[in-house]
């Protein structure tokens, strides 16, 4: 539950990896369940402590780019850029690793040093990174680096090129009904449109009356 509302409902999405840290508080993926939600409410300190804890509990080093941003929330982007310095370990993907190279090109805004952002920005790595959605937040990157700089006729000809962001698609909630229950619904009245609130909407008068059920959530 933590993981399906980290982006739609952060705040609900860290009760329920509190919820999970009670019962199981010694499983490396619960702290990592509790550093991402406490990462993505703001909670950057105790993130921090639940980062690291993850890192003593499996032994990986996956969550330094988040890391290094916690440092940064805090306000502390010296903090980043060392952690961003430090060799990248086994554990780290090239997505992970440009993640990274994004954080300390903030850091290094955060710093007054937009030239130094753009060097981070320019690697190889970071230019020909293969997925999609990472390219275009490197060039979102590359776009606010080059403003701070004060090159904004190279800015603004980048952004154009910027693929706008799709809009997202209504979502659909479908009702299924079973053929055991399509056989006992009672036909809709003369005039009366079959799927109109007035129509027989289902076989059991009881649950009609009272179709919710307790689904309350531990949190």
């Amino acid at each position: 539950m933590a993981g399906l509302l980290v982006e739609e409902d952060p705040e609900l999405a860290y009760q329920h990896a509190h919820s999970a840290l009670r019962r199981a508080g010694r499983v490396d993926v619960v702290r990592e369940a509790v550093a991402l939600t406490a990462y993505a409410t703001g909670r950057y300190a105790e993130a921090l402590r639940e980062i690291r804890t993850v890192r003593r509990l499996s032994g990986l080093d996956a969550l330094r780019a988040i890391e290094a941003d916690c440092e940064r929330g805090l306000g502390r982007p010296e903090r980043a850029l060392d952690l961003a310095a430090a060799p990248p370990s086994k554990d780290m993907t090239t997505t992970d690793r440009v993640e990274l190279a994004l954080v300390a090109s903030g850091a290094r805004l955060d710093l007054g040093q937009p030239d130094a952002a753009l060097l981070l920005l320019d690697q190889p790595l970071v230019l020909d990174v293969a997925d999609e959605e990472m390219r275009i937040r490197v060039a979102q990157a590359r776009v606010t680096a080059l403003q701070a700089a004060g090159r904004t006729e190279e800015a603004e000809a980048l952004e154009a090129t910027i693929p706008p962001p799709e809009p997202e698609e209504d979502e659909v909630v479908f009702a299924v009904l079973h053929p055991e229950e399509l056989a006992h619904r009672e036909p809709a009245t003369a005039g009366e449109h079959p799927d109109s609130p007035t129509a027989s909407s289902t076989a059991d008068p009881q649950r009609a009356a009272d179709p919710r059920e307790d689904d309350s959530t531990d949190v």
